[in-house]
């Protein structure tokens, strides 16, 4: 049986963390990713892998590990997806989308489409549509997939008791290899009375049920840019606070000029100068204290919303029994994301500084070999892209220009702007760009920044070429349909090849041309 209270949700023998609402959507994802009625496994007398955290790099080691024929334990303590399918992308992405519909709405007058006045955005529905989705993508990652993938499925907290042994629920589980593939979760910032006042983060975001007239959002990474957005085209208030970091630090400057700019236009008000320190509750109301002080020493708002990072789930794993390393930054792996037990493999977000679902899947792949195969595949091998889900989205794989420079390479930049692509030009999305760098005198691609409403989607092409040891000049040879907003890479390309015209050879092809006239 399976009973809820306003706080927590408890399932037969014990409780799991909250979820909210407890709806039929949130009920029918509590039913394939921590059903009421599971029952563990008898373990079996040593698995070939067991694999503690069931995200995607938990996910993935699992299921295909278990495809190659090991036997394979899963443990999770909480939900299995984790936080991907729970509390990050999925949600996230179905927010953005309804966000975006709204702008598409606001904007169709520019297209010739006559709105009638007081559009508004139902976020009650908005919220449950995501629910709604969430618990329908959510069989991928539940119990009944990976018990037919041959999986034995262990929910409760696992923790290592010696070095080839991991206890949960009372069972022991015996193991040739081990992946840690418990993740990460949001970082809080030390800021007095913030935790007392209370705060929202992306893993409690979407428990919300009604939109906050009045929103603060501290920290100006890709959290804060995606959800301010969204929150501000829903009708909320958005104050984001940058607390002097810079505004999506990670990224390219023009690019993050771009989205600040986009941001600004949505309604989102852009705080570069503030830090907050100190947060109170004061009638009914959370109030931030900023400072350098006047004009807006403290700001009253409904809601705080943190998005500051992330922080490895590394306690309360029994680490230290099993000979592993770590640190507050993680798991500490090699090359290869071998432990400090050679038995033990870690993989995603405990033990990297860049944390994506994709990334994490990569990880795991990796894992697979190495833990089963006596692989030498390296994470320094992979080539990593990322988008930031703003609109415009800002796409990037490879080396900045900096990068390449602190390298000692000598970088040539190819930069071909938006407004300058007819079919941007006919979408009305031409605030954006493309930046492609090279190695000088070469067409290899060193890196490269994508601005585009649709940046995470075009991306790729240039990962491909980048793995696959592909230049600029294949690019140009590479028919891409017309019109297109991926067009851009194939003048990229040409780009390149008109810088291959020095004027000796501009010379030589003009005596060339005089001859056969």
């Amino acid at each position: 049986m399976s009973t809820a209270t306003e706080d927590r949700v408890t399932w037969g023998s014990g409780p799991i963390p909250e979820i909210h609402p407890l709806d039929e959507y949130n009920r029918t994802l509590l039913s394939n990713v921590h059903p009421p009625d599971w029952v563990n496994p008898q373990p079996a007398g040593r698995y070939n892998l067991v694999v503690i955290g069931a995200g995607a790099g938990g996910l993935v080691s699992a299921i295909g590990a278990a495809g190659l024929g090991a036997k394979v334990a899963l443990v999770e303590k909480y939900l299995l997806g984790g936080d991907c399918l729970n509390v990050g992308c999925v949600p996230s992405k179905a927010l953005l989308r309804c966000g975006r519909a709204y702008a598409d709405v606001r904007d169709a007058g520019e297209f010739g489409v006559r709105v009638p006045p007081g559009v508004s955005v139902d976020f009650g529905a908005v919220m449950e549509r995501m629910r709604r989705l969430r618990a329908k993508i959510s069989p991928n990652d539940g119990v009944t997939r990976l018990r037919e993938a041959g999986v034995d499925v262990f929910l409760g907290e696992g923790r290592f008791v010696q070095p080839d042994a991991v206890e949960v629920a009372g069972n022991t589980l015996r193991f040739s290899r081990a992946i840690i593939a418990a993740g990460a979760r949001a970082a809080a910032p030390d800021i007095p009375g913030l935790a007392e006042t209370g705060f929202l983060t992306n893993e409690t975001v979407f428990w919300l049920t009604e939109l906050p007239r009045r929103l603060a959002i501290i920290g100006a990474g890709p959290i804060g840019c995606e959800l301010s957005q969204a929150f501000a085209r829903f009708g909320c208030e958005v104050l984001l606070l940058a607390g002097g970091h810079p505004f999506l630090g990670r990224e390219d400057r023009d690019a993050a000029a771009v989205v600040e700019k986009a941001l600004t236009r949505d309604g989102v008000r852009v705080d570069h100068k503030h830090k907050v320190v100190s947060v109170r509750r004061e009638n009914g109301e959370k109030v931030l204290k900023l400072e350098p002080g006047e004009p807006h020493s403290e700001l009253r708002v409904d809601e705080i919303l943190v998005g500051v990072g992330r922080t490895p789930n590394v306690e309360n794993l029994g680490l230290g029994a099993a000979g592993v390393e770590f640190d507050k930054d993680g798991v500490k792996v090699n090359d290869y994301l071998q432990t400090s037990n050679k038995r033990i493999y870690a993989v995603g977000d405990i033990c990297s500084t860049l944390k994506f679902t994709h990334l994490s899947d990569a990880h795991a792949r990796i894992g697979i070999q190495n833990t089963l195969f006596f692989g030498r595949a390296k994470a320094s091998a992979l080539t990593i892209p990322w988008c930031t889900y703003t609109d415009p989205e800002v796409a990037h794989v490879g080396m900045y220009e900096e990068d390449a420079r602190d390298k000692g390479i000598d970088v040539q930049t190819i930069n071909l702007e938006l407004a300058d692509l007819d079919r941007a030009i006919l979408d009305g999305e031409d605030d954006g760009f493309l930046k492609v760098h090279i190695r000088k005198g070469t067409d290899r691609i060193l890196g490269a920044t994508l601005v585009a409403r649709h940046a995470g989607e075009m991306i790729s092409e240039l990962t491909l070429a980048m793995v696959g040891g592909l230049g600029l000049k294949t690019m140009a040879r590479t028919i891409h349909p017309y019109p297109t907003q991926a067009e851009n890479l194939r003048k990229a390309g040409d780009a390149y090849n008109r810088t291959r015209l020095t004027p000796r050879v501009k010379g030589l092809l003009n005596k060339l041309m005089s001859w056969r006239r």
